[in-house]
């Protein structure tokens, strides 16, 4: 039984280079994935950061979100950063009326939480279950925030510090995991590895 997970990064728009070669980085098969029958043989998913509205609607135009359903139903591992956590979240706030979600994590999330490009900010996260004791350094770019979660959701991290402290920026339900930051951005791959071990557990 291989030990080498194929995951697929969704390809429609945002960091999709950046976390293929944290996976790679990482000794997982990292595949971008765009079209239905791609996700055949995945497994496990990572959704980018990127423009939430935007993402969604191109899920929409290529069909994609009864797959990710689905998929997220039979219990593939998912991970979203940033517009990744927003598709994640049962219920979002501040986004189109129209927007979809994939879902799977019992959460409302506000989309731009933060404010705008230019509130952009980058801090340092303790994050529970990563290797070794240091926080993560997040980098934030309108990035949402958890307003709050359901019983089955493990809250992994919180901002520290004023004017955000206590805000929910990371979290996990089952094998589905979200981030409001983008750890591909930066060369700390623990979420990552956090993530890959998290696929390995149900090869």
């Amino acid at each position: 039984m291989s030990t080498t997970p194929i995951i697929g990064v969704l390809a429609l728009q945002g960091d999709v280079r950046e976390h293929a070669i944290a996976l790679a980085e990482l000794d997982a098969i990292a595949r971008p994935v765009r079209k239905v029958e791609e996700f055949a043989d995945l497994d496990a998913l990572v959704i980018p950061g990127g423009e939430s509205t935007t993402m969604s609607k191109l899920a929409v135009s290529f069909g994609l979100f009864p797959t990710l359903r689905a998929r997220v139903a039979e219990g593939m591992p998912v991970y979203g950063s940033c517009a990744g956590m927003i598709m994640l979240a049962d219920k979002i706030l501040d986004g189109r009326e129209d927007q979809e979600t994939v879902g799977g994590i019992d959460m409302i999330v506000r989309r731009n939480a933060f404010g705008r490009q230019n509130d952009s900010f980058e801090a340092d996260v303790p994050f529970a279950g990563l290797e070794g004791d240091d926080p993560i350094h997040g980098v934030f770019i309108r990035a949402p925030w958890v307003e709050s979660v359901g019983a089955e959701v493990e809250v992994l991290a919180r901002l520290s510090a004023e004017p955000y402290a206590d805000r929910i920026v990371a979290v996990r339900q089952g094998n589905l995991l979200a981030t409001s930051f983008h750890p591909e951005l930066t060369p700390d791959r623990r979420v990552h590895a956090y993530f890959v071990d998290m696929v390995r557990a149900t090869l």
